[in-house]
């Protein structure tokens, strides 16, 4: 998924007394909030909504914003990610014969080999999908409020229902569109839901977290209907369950409609810099009318109301404890703010931006392969179908299950430690996971599968992580955007690397397996060099300064 782990809507910067004019707080307010709109804001001349109608969370009450939060962690858990239980949904539609007829009538390759080819197109064109479509989400997001996002997101889903359950019926293939919706209404729904972590500021870790483990764990559900179905006999077969999918698009579009908010709510730096607005200079004595005195009172009424809403929602000093939480986090990365005041143009053309987007490109289609084959895999390395059923299934239990429990410490050890660190535990984990899936062991295969659904929310989250502190929340949406939407057209290539493993390696996954592995671990050495020797560089010039300065200061006070 593309934005599908984000640790935070914004980012602080300590401002000094003079630089806090109304002039300047538009744009530092810009600065610090992400943003998911792809265009950067100086090509895009129509004006946000989030900057024009967002809403302080105290104008809502308190049980409508709970609510909220609980509605939208329940219709994730059933919309956000669904596509992404690819592996568990995968043999009952085999067992209902789709592709049969169209592999049948061909004789270039065996109709096994052919279905399977089909099956993984249609989960490829849907983990395309759902990257490439964070662009346009991010776009209609900033422009048009959570509440669009949200209700095509369910109209999304319920197309994508629909052509699921009668694809046999379709004069074209129902299978791939209908996967290709499910896959396109998941990001709406998700991607809009963020925005509800500023409805609880002094909680919009534990919301997020909530969120993304609604994503994580939104993958079971394919799990729990292949359960049903095997329980069943094969009598509840996929239209059913598809039919009975549509109420949830029914549910999130009532919801959108009745309990969530239309616009964003604002974030903590907004409603920070809203009741450290200067009132208007007051008008000479002799200058004053009852009018004019009336306006004054209800000014002053309106901003007493807003600082003391403020202060509820954000408790005492919350915002200076955040802002200085920040600063030693940013200053722990070692790299952060090294690219915020370039253009998003000059940011994409930087190596700081053609690394990380090529390690991506090779870790997801990585990732997305391993999904989409896991049990063919095994079964050639086994040379046991019951032995690659066994292990499909633990792992589908064991890919929602580790996103829920490492979300907590993914992000401890991206706050704690550098960003160099971090790009070196991924790419150790990235080269682990390659060794363990090629030694034909079942410890090392449990050990693979175990190691694989922890790196992978760990891995989508250091890169937006990297994203935002590198290249900054301001251009967030285009930089973020870009990579994502380039590794999710690669992945086009799995239908080259199904052909290469079922028939140019005789249905041997080693040599794809290493082949990936090791252009991974070629660009992700490249990468962790690279900005190893950067983040020194950057700490060695602000030791240079500190230095300069203190002598400088030393110099004055003598």
């Amino acid at each position: 998924m593309s934005l599908n782990r984000v640790s935070s809507l914004e980012t602080f910067a300590i401002l000094h007394t003079d630089q806090r004019s109304r002039r300047s707080s538009d744009a530092s307010t810009r600065a610090r909030k992400l943003s998911f709109n792809p265009i950067p804001q100086e090509w895009d001349p129509i004006p946000t909504l989030d900057e024009v109608h967002a809403v302080g969370a105290f104008e809502v009450r308190k049980w409508k914003r709970m609510l909220q939060v609980i509605v939208t962690v329940v219709y994730c858990l059933f919309a956000a990610g669904v596509v992404f239980g690819y592996a568990a949904i995968k043999p009952v539609l085999k067992s209902e014969g789709a592709y049969r007829e169209v592999c049948t009538a061909q004789t270039a390759v065996s109709v096994e080999t052919c279905t399977e080819i089909h099956l993984n197109l249609m989960f490829t064109v849907a983990a395309v999908v759902t990257n490439v479509a964070a662009l346009p989400i991010g776009a209609i997001l900033d422009h048009y409020g959570p509440r669009v996002c949200g209700l095509l997101g369910s109209v999304f889903l319920a197309i994508g229902a629909v052509l699921m359950a009668f694809e046999n019926r379709l004069p074209f293939d129902g299978l791939l569109f209908g996967y290709l919706f499910l896959a396109l209404g998941g990001p709406f729904t998700y991607i809009s839901s963020f925005q509800l972590s500023n409805a609880f500021p002094r909680h919009s870790g534990l919301i997020l977290a909530l969120l993304t483990g609604a994503f994580d764990a939104s993958s079971a559900l394919f799990l729990v209907y292949r359960i049903v179905y095997e329980k069943s006999g094969g009598a509840f077969g996929h239209r059913k369950f598809f039919l009975g999918y549509l109420i949830v698009p029914v549910v999130i579009a009532l919801c959108q409609l009745f309990i969530l908010p239309a616009q964003s709510y604002k974030t903590v730096g907004e409603l920070v810099e809203e009741i450290e607005e200067p009132l208007p200079d007051a008008e000479p004595y002799d200058q004053i009318d009852e009018h004019t005195a009336l306006l004054h009172e209800e000014e002053r009424l309106h901003r007493a109301s807003v600082v003391s809403g403020v202060r509820e929602v954000l408790g005492s000093a919350k915002a200076d404890k955040q802002a200085k939480r920040e600063e030693r986090k940013n200053e722990k990365s070692g790299v952060w703010g090294v690219m915020h005041a370039y253009s998003a143009w000059d940011q994409i053309k930087s190596p700081w931006f053609i690394f990380i987007c090529l390690f991506t490109v090779i870790q997801m289609t990585r990732i997305n392969y391993f999904v989409a084959t896991i049990r063919p895999q095994y079964e050639a390395i086994f040379g046991s179908a019951g032995k690659a059923v066994e292990l499909n299934n633990f792992f589908d239990i064991a890919l929602p299950l580790g996103g829920l429990l490492s979300i907590p410490f993914i992000g401890v050890f991206l706050d704690h430690t550098s960003t160099v660190t971090v790009l070196a535990a991924l790419v150790s984990c990235a080269t682990t996971i390659g060794l363990l899936g090629i030694i034909p062991a079942t410890w090392s295969a449990y050990a693979n599968i175990c190691l694989f659904v922890l790196y992978r929310p760990f891995y989508y989250t250091a890169v937006s992580d990297y994203s935002a502190k590198v290249f900054g929340f301001r251009t967030f949406g285009t930089v973020y955007g870009t990579i994502i939407c380039l590794s999710g057209l690669f992945n086009f290539s799995q239908s080259g690397l199904d052909f290469l493993f079922h028939e140019t390696f005789h249905g041997n996954p080693v040599p794809v397996n290493i082949m990936l592995m090791s252009l991974g671990l070629a660009i992700g050495v490249s990468l962790v060099v690279f900005v190893g020797f950067k983040s020194r560089s950057i700490k060695r010039k602000l030791l240079e300064e500190e230095a300069v300065g203190a002598f400088s200061e030393t110099r004055w006070n003598d």
